[in-house]
């Protein structure tokens, strides 16, 4: 195996040798292998793929790549390794892998602390033990790793009545690129001073530092779940009962709008609790539903986001934000749009106006047009379009991230402080960072 760092920052070859020494030294032969042609990122080809078995191991392996100039992928599930702009560089990936233990369950205190390799479903599944739950439905549970779900910022429609990951988690575990193990809440190692670790490192994409370990408030798995759907005639009547059940006194743990094209928007509203106290709200929620019309909710409606990733080629998914009383209006341009450029789309939106999208065209340079009236429009509004997974052809053509208005200088100090030999995931965040 012979790692050779592929960008300007690059060591001697004589001092590469002296890394792989050094590698296999922190984790053993066994967990260092070449990488193959699966473990490409945007068609940057790493070198080699370590597994570091803990987090001290994690913080030795960066600081060695860091000194040898080389460039580091963190990888968790690689659910999402395709999110971001293309890397500048890859050297090394390295994988959280063998970090997957729920550490602790202190279920008297309602909080549980998990390696950043643990795959999600089975920290829910430990949880259920005693009846609890972390409130978050990240993608693909099944493969997706708690640290993937971290550096992402993946949520679904339990935000609503739960919040976002920043509101449930309550620590965290970096380990930065010049070998420090930063915490964050319970015991510290050391804290980085001014800096709230949990709120930078969620959604920073892994360019801050590898996530090893999180804390998590938790919440009670529900006795009951109901689920109402409607249809409603047009988009007018959508955003009157999403903005009627929006201001009322309603708590529901799931809402989300699914449109495609030319189909009637359908709306799915989730309740959670005792039976009474559901049918209650079911009840309540039936009065503000003037305009719409009832229908048989689908089992499989909470599986919508991740149906988005299937369908015809070429395509584009994305995300988009704006404001809920704006989501009529975007459904609008959405179909001007597809009609101008011959394309087919499908969206869900949560009951927040956070949502997802799936254009499909004739062409990769139809995506592109979409997705640069799309973003006009929304940053216009003060909304947003980030796009997930588009052809090699798009991204080479557009930013998939978009403006990041005056918040760049920040964000590229923040990055300096954190990485200051652009170690992590060079250029894949917003702005090249």
């Amino acid at each position: 195996m012979d790692i050779q760092a592929s960008s300007p920052r690059s060591s001697s070859a004589a001092s590469i040798a002296d890394v792989e020494a050094d590698l296999r030294g922190i984790v053993g032969e066994e967990h260092m292998r070449a990488a193959a042609a699966e473990d490409s990122v945007d068609g940057v080809m790493p070198r080699t793929v370590i597994e570091p078995g803990s987090p001290e191991e994690v913080a030795r392996v960066l600081k060695t790549a860091t000194e040898a100039g080389l460039c580091v992928i963190p990888c968790g599930g690689a659910t999402k390794i395709e999110w971001g702009n293309p890397p500048r560089s890859a050297d090394l990936i390295v994988s959280t892998r063998r970090l997957n233990r729920v550490v602790e369950h202190a279920w008297a205190d309602m909080t549980a602390t998990v390696e950043a390799g643990c795959p999600f479903q089975r920290l829910q599944q430990t949880l259920a033990e005693h009846g609890q739950r972390l409130a978050l439905d990240p993608l693909w549970p099944e493969t997706a790793t708690v640290g993937g779900v971290l550096a992402t910022n993946d949520s679904g429609p339990l935000r609503i009545r739960f919040g976002s990951l920043r509101d449930l988690v309550i620590g965290i575990t970096l380990a930065l690129p010049d070998g420090t193990l930063a915490k964050s809440g319970g015991k510290v190692v050391k804290n980085v001073a001014g800096y709230d670790l949990p709120k930078l490192a969620i959604g920073s994409l892994g360019t801050l530092g590898v996530i090893t370990q999180a804390i998590f408030r938790l919440h009670p798995v529900p006795r009951e779940v109901r689920i109402v759907g409607f249809r409603a005639r047009d988009q007018q009547a959508m955003s009157e009962l999403l903005l009627s059940i929006l201001g009322s006194t309603l708590v529901p743990t799931g809402l989300q709008v699914r449109a495609a094209d030319s189909a009637p928007p359908e709306i799915d509203v989730r309740f959670e609790g005792t039976a009474a106290g559901c049918e209650q709200q079911i009840a309540q929620a039936l009065r503000h539903a003037a305009g719409v019309t009832q229908v048989d909710p689908q089992t499989d409606a909470w599986d919508a986001r991740a149906a988005l990733w299937n369908g015809n080629e070429p395509s584009l998914v994305a995300k988009f934000t704006l404001l809920p009383s704006g989501l009529g209006v975007f459904f609008d341009l959405l179909r001007t749009t597809s009609e101008k450029l011959h394309l087919s789309w499908r969206a869900v939106a949560q009951g927040v106006a956070v949502g997802l999208l799936r254009v499909e065209g004739p062409n990769c340079a139809a995506l592109v047009a979409a997705a640069q009236d799309l973003r006009h429009n929304l940053e216009q509004s003060g909304g947003s379009l980030i796009i997930l997974r588009c052809p090699a052809e798009v991204k080479s053509q557009i930013d998939v991230w978009g403006s990041a208005g005056d918040a760049l200088p920040l964000m590229r100090n923040v990055k300096a402080q954190f990485d200051p030999t652009g170690t992590l995931n060079l250029g894949r965040f917003i702005g090249g960072i």
